[in-house]
């Protein structure tokens, strides 16, 4: 399974920070690691009395692939901090319906989320259920990777008594043989232990042979499903219990409260996701005045979409999700489904209940082409684990009275069909049929509902689109616009009591507010934006929660036409920018930040054989390694459990440790019969010339892999970086721009992440609707008015790092370069803006960017312009001034 860009970017902040754990404070690892992965924001880590173990959250939508990232995370944990050949990893979910999911895939084999295991470890993996762990033997730790899935309930209790994972088991006997009977980490035998199990008297005090204590003893990896649901001082205490080496969790919508705030080491937004093809975005919301038209809509809604799937390629059957009220309600399951056959005239094959009484759904692949299934409906059955991208409507038929009735049915109707942009734009947008005559009821539902999936607050308005239905011709716009339904400025409604006082204070507020009488009392219709002070002169009128519920909905409202005002959303295309080719035997060639390592001949075996930063130092019982000056001491003692004495064989030889290290090295871009002879020479250089034992080498393998591969990147690096010096200055190479095969920024697709831009200054020609990461004050955002600004400029981005294939990048050695504003000019040429502060005008990094931005543009025959903008240059000029300069010259 291919992953996405955002789900290895996930993957490699991870990576980033448990390589930094491994060598300095935590704290500090997950500072750097978080400012390394592109985050200005500062955010504190929390030990939450783990101290320096490792305890981290990766935020990722719904629909983001969670489960698979989790796997991966197995692998790198184990290879960048663990250092074990085989670790035993404790993975924690939410619910038994969850767990069991999980469990399927994690043991059939060739699955996504057990394959990436199966081939890391060499198919040496044990999976096994919480109730099967009487089937781990001593053997098999060390042995194999052992996963271990369980719900968070198993073990998070006050007394232990009674549980199964801290029971007593005569099986687990084996495994405590030769243990510590003083070691404070294990939990010892108690009162209730004998008379429950039949012991002797004289095993009080004992070590327990639990679960829990062969946890506790091997320090496991703890992978956490759905973490926000195990924030509590009790679930802390339950880990503390197991000794965990390190804690990684996975979650949509993390607890980010000051008393229990996860560590998010790394978030992806929504937008990366639609980028990326795995969501349905946006939602097409429709509000209905009783729960008939809804459903009416609703089935109008599939058979469209039913039409129009059959001219893709791959076979799709456009699902409806129905929520019927509970029995105690006016539209039970009953209700409707009779309201569909009788008055809709739906085949009753077509239709499935899935509730917890009617499980019609169990045994169906409703991906079959047999399968007749289109409409299902449930209460509340589908909101765990289902999963069908097939679903593309949703719809409620519970009248929306606040954003308490809030469900999380509509993930389920946003993964896409095989992950995959349809060519059909209607395909590629989610439906949502809500019973609710006030507009702003039913989109604040809608924005609780993706708030709790992941969402960003400020990314739902462009996201979200809304409109009348009528008899659904206008479904999808009007076909001639290409099935693209422009945004409309929709009005706020605010429910006011019947308060004369009020009535009139709300009036005064602003123009744009309009008031009519209505049964219960007056109704407020805002249709412009509302300002900071006129949004709180509006709250005053209101207390608790309605006061917190109406200031959300007034930042949504504001947002919502904001964003209907970007060019993007209007469907204006933006300018395409030209790309860097090298001629190579008479054919262009893109160049790519690797290419400068090709246009030189160069061998591994040219340099010198040498690791200066790698140093070892035998003790006794203990090898000291130093790695860029950071001590790590491995202990060969097996008394001491800091590492396996069973994974040193006493016949380990130099080749051994040679294999293992080609094996860890290896690279398509390097010959394998190259790598190895390095690898051969430089093990004998530390061996024979520096004196370090094979056993001390081999213990701190996982340490030496990383101080060889940071040597071969040195190496790699001082080859691209003559390369690239040749792109520049030598003139018998060919280097060409050419539009062949331009960059577009699509209109639809800007993944961008918080923070995004949410000062009171309003861009108005930013491209997109959002804007990542401009504070609202200082030298990039004073850049980014001088852009907007100038008359010559029609629209401008600011360009994303590294995102799928939604920034701009030029090439640099070994690395890309993301300039931070790409600007389409009303000529139709192009500027690229890079801006760098007084402290970095001259370095050596800006100067290879400057170096690169005029080639491209003075390759351009005059269509693309570059600026390296500075507060001031040397002239004495502005921002302004330079950016006026570059376009006039």
């Amino acid at each position: 399974m291919e992953l996405k860009n955002y789900q290895l970017q996930t993957l490699a902040a991870l990576e980033l920070f448990l390589a930094k754990a491994r060598i300095m404070d935590v704290k500090d690892a997950f500072s750097e690691a978080r400012t390394e992965s592109g985050f200005s924001d500062s955010l504190p880590y929390r030990e939450y009395s783990f101290g320096n173990i490792p305890y981290v959250c990766l935020r990722l939508p719904t629909g983001g692939g969670k489960t698979v990232l989790a796997s991966h995370a197995v692998k790198i944990a184990t290879r960048k901090y663990l250092e074990k050949n085989y670790p035993i990893v404790l993975w924690l979910v939410p619910t038994n319906t969850i767990r069991l999911q999980t469990l399927e895939a994690l043991k059939q084999p060739g699955h996504p989320y057990r394959a990436e295991l199966d081939r890391y470890f060499d198919h040496k993996v044990m999976v096994l259920d919480i109730d099967e762990v009487l089937q781990i033997r001593p053997q098999d730790i060390g042995g194999k990777t052992i996963v271990v899935l369980s719900t968070l309930a198993n073990l998070r209790v006050n007394d232990t008594s009674g549980r199964k994972v801290y029971s007593y088991h005569e099986n687990f006997e084996p495994h405590f043989a030769k243990v510590d009977q003083t070691d404070e980490r294990l939990e010892r035998v108690k009162e209730e232990d004998i008379k429950e199990n039949g012991l002797s008297r004289e095993e009080i005090g004992r070590v327990k042979y639990s679960f829990a204590n062969l946890l506790a003893l091997n320090n496991p990896l703890v992978i956490i499903d759905e973490a926000h649901n195990a924030r509590t001082p009790l679930t802390f205490e339950t880990f503390k219990r197991i000794h965990p080496a390190c804690l990684i969790e996975f979650t949509a919508t993390p607890d980010m409260s000051n008393t229990s705030a996860s560590n998010v080491l790394f978030h992806v937004s929504a937008s990366e996701l639609k980028t990326a093809e795995m969501i349905k975005l946006p939602v097409m919301l429709t509000e209905h005045d009783d729960w008939q038209s809804s459903v009416q809509d609703a089935v109008l809604t599939q058979k469209k979409l039913l039409i129009e799937a059959q001219k893709e390629s791959d076979y799709i059957r456009p699902i409806v999700l129905f929520q019927a009220e509970a029995k105690n309600g006016e539209v039970t399951v009953d209700v409707l489904k009779q309201f569909l056959l009788n008055d809709l005239k739906i085949e009753e094959e077509q239709i499935a209940v899935a509730t917890g009484n009617q499980r019609e759904l169990d045994g169906i692949n409703l991906f079959e082409q047999s399968c007749p299934i289109q409409y299902i409906i449930t209460i509340e059955a589908l909101k765990e684990g289902w999963d069908c991208s097939f679903a593309y409507v949703f719809c409620s038929v519970k009248p929306v009275r606040s954003s308490k009735d809030a469900e999380q049915l509509l993930g389920r109707v946003l993964r896409m069909p095989y992950a995959k942009r349809r060519k059909i734009e209607a395909l590629n947008r989610s439906y949502a049929h809500l019973a609710s005559p006030v507009f702003s009821k039913a989109a604040q539902e809608l924005t609780d509902k993706l708030i709790s999936m992941g969402f960003e607050t400020l990314e739902i308005p462009a996201n979200l689109r809304a409109g009348p239905v009528g008899n659904g011709d206008d479904l999808f716009g009007d076909p001639k616009n290409g099935w693209e339904r422009p945004s409309i400025d929709v009005p706020l409604v605010i429910e006011l009591p019947d308060d004369e006082e009020v009535v009139k204070t709300v009036q005064s507020i602003s123009s744009a507010i309009e008031i009519e009488k209505t049964e219960e009392g007056y109704r407020a219709t805002v249709k412009g934006l509302i300002d900071e002070k006129e949004s709180e002169k509006l709250a005053q009128q209101f207390k608790g929660i309605e006061k917190t519920e109406l200031k959300n909905a007034i930042v949504q409202h504001n947002l919502r036409i904001r964003a209907s005002k970007s060019p993007s959303e209007q469907g204006v295309n933006f300018a395409a920018l030209p790309q860097l080719y090298l001629m190579k035997q008479g054919e262009l060639g893109l160049i790519e930040k690797t290419s400068y390592e090709f246009l030189l001949e160069w061998s591994l075996l040219d340099y010198k054989i040498d690791l200066p930063q790698f140093s070892m130092e035998e003790k006794t019982n203990t090898f000291e390694v130093d790695i860029e000056g950071k001590h790590i001491s491995y202990h060969v003692s097996e008394d001491k459990g800091t590492y396996e004495l069973n994974l040193v064989d006493a016949g380990y030889t130099e080749t051994d440790l040679v294999r293992w290290l080609d094996k860890e090295l290896r690279s398509p871009y390097i010959k394998q019969s190259e790598l190895i002879a390095y690898l051969t020479k430089l093990v004998s250089h530390l061996t024979k010339e520096k004196h370090m034992p094979i056993t001390g080498l081999v213990r701190s393998k996982f340490i030496l892999v990383r101080c060889v591969k940071n040597q071969i990147d040195k190496i790699k690096k001082k080859v691209a970086d003559n390369g690239f010096q040749q792109v520049l200055f030598e003139k018998d190479l060919i280097v060409e721009v050419s539009f062949e095969d331009a960059y577009l920024f699509e209109n639809n697709s800007y993944p961008a992440r918080s923070p995004y831009y949410s000062g009171r200054f309003r861009f108005a020609k930013h491209y997109y609707p959002v804007i990542e990461d401009i504070k609202a004050e200082g030298e990039e955002f004073e850049c980014a008015k001088a852009i907007d600004s100038h008359p010559s400029v029609k629209h401008w981005i600011r360009n994303l790092v590294d995102r799928d294939d939604a920034s701009f990048s030029l090439p640099l050695a070994g690395r890309n370069f993301y300039p931070d504003f790409i600007v389409e000019l009303e000529d139709g040429r192009n500027l690229v803006v890079e801006y760098k502060g007084e402290v970095y005008k001259t370095n050596d990094d800006s100067k290879e960017k400057n170096s690169i931005g005029e080639l491209w543009a003075s390759k351009s025959n005059g269509k693309c312009l570059f600026l390296m903008a500075a507060e001031e240059d040397e002239k004495g000029l502005n921002v302004y001034q330079q950016i006026d300069q570059v376009i006039k010259n």
